[in-house]
């Protein structure tokens, strides 16, 4: 892979990594500034149908980061994939012992990657090393 593949690589992993520090912490200013704001974004949270355009999609984020689960989101097995100046990381997310699948959408805006689409649902499966024991629920 080139240095530029690596560096784009490593660049997506970081967007990633600072959108789940944001939803860890609550932090509304850091969750706000990952988001595109040239481009038509979608959120779909589990349960929940699409929410999309910026200003509702923020507006959702504004709700759940005032109340931030606990114990806080990780996510763990990130597969990330580049498509030009858009790219896709698909990963677990954990909550305890609830884990959830989620795909997370950016594209390259005026030279840093954004979101523009996270989607994440319940699954059965267990990332890569979480402890063996049942799987919990998300209401």
């Amino acid at each position: 892979m080139g240095d530029s593949l690596s560096a784009d690589k490593a660049a997506v992993s970081a967007a990633n990594s600072a959108f789940y520090r944001a939803f860890a912490e609550g932090d509304f200013g850091a969750m706000n500034a990952l988001w595109a704001e040239q481009e038509e974004v979608v959120c779909i949270h589990p349960g929940w149908p699409p929410v999309t355009g910026r200003e509702d999609v923020m507006a959702s984020w504004r709700g759940i980061l005032a109340n931030p689960p606990e114990p806080a989101v990780c996510s763990t097995d990130e597969q990330v994939y580049l498509m030009g100046d858009a790219a896709m990381v698909v990963c677990f997310e954990t909550i305890g012992e609830i884990f959830l699948t989620a795909t997370n959408m950016f594209l390259r805006e005026q030279g840093a990657w954004r979101l523009v689409h996270h989607h994440a649902g319940i699954t059965e499966h267990r990332p890569k090393g979480a402890p063996a024991g049942p799987s919990g629920t998300l209401h």
